[in-house]
């Protein structure tokens, strides 16, 4: 019987594969809709959810790649209270760059920032994970005195 994987069935294959399985395994994942019984139809409904994926995709990457090109022409500056040497009271964490960015009108996740607590004056640069395959370098400035 040759079935189409509706989602990944371990032991057998991924989600989206074309399988020849046995007939009774068939069935049994057909009944629990883990897969579709192969036909020409099927095939072209495949094809076609391939299809918008991959165009869903690459409009998310090109969306990524302007907003790192936006992104990369910014400077944060951030005001700080410091002391000797440049040193910084607290530290400028990536919850405070990702607040900065919303006001800027970016909505960027914390958690995509690769940033460890920036604690000295001058200029930083700071990693935005847009995408796997779009990152971003923000720079950052921290200026002293306030």
């Amino acid at each position: 019987m040759k079935i189409i994987l509706i989602e990944n069935v371990k032991g057998t294959g991924k989600k989206d594969e074309i399988k020849e399985v046995k007939d009774g395994f068939g069935s049994f994942l057909i009944k629990n809709k883990k897969a579709v019984l192969y036909s020409n139809k099927s095939k072209e409904v495949l094809n076609n959810e391939l299809k918008e994926r991959e165009l869903e995709y690459n409009s998310l990457v090109s969306a990524c790649k302007e907003m790192k090109t936006k992104l990369e022409k910014e400077d944060l500056i951030f005001n700080v209270k410091s002391g000797k040497d440049g040193k910084v009271f607290g530290s400028i964490s990536s919850k405070m760059i990702s607040e900065r960015l919303k006001e800027k009108g970016y909505n960027v996740d914390k958690k995509k920032i690769e940033a460890e607590n920036i604690n000295t004056l001058g200029s930083h640069i700071v990693k935005i994970n847009l995408h796997k395959e779009v990152v971003a370098n923000l720079t950052v400035i921290l200026k002293g005195g306030e």
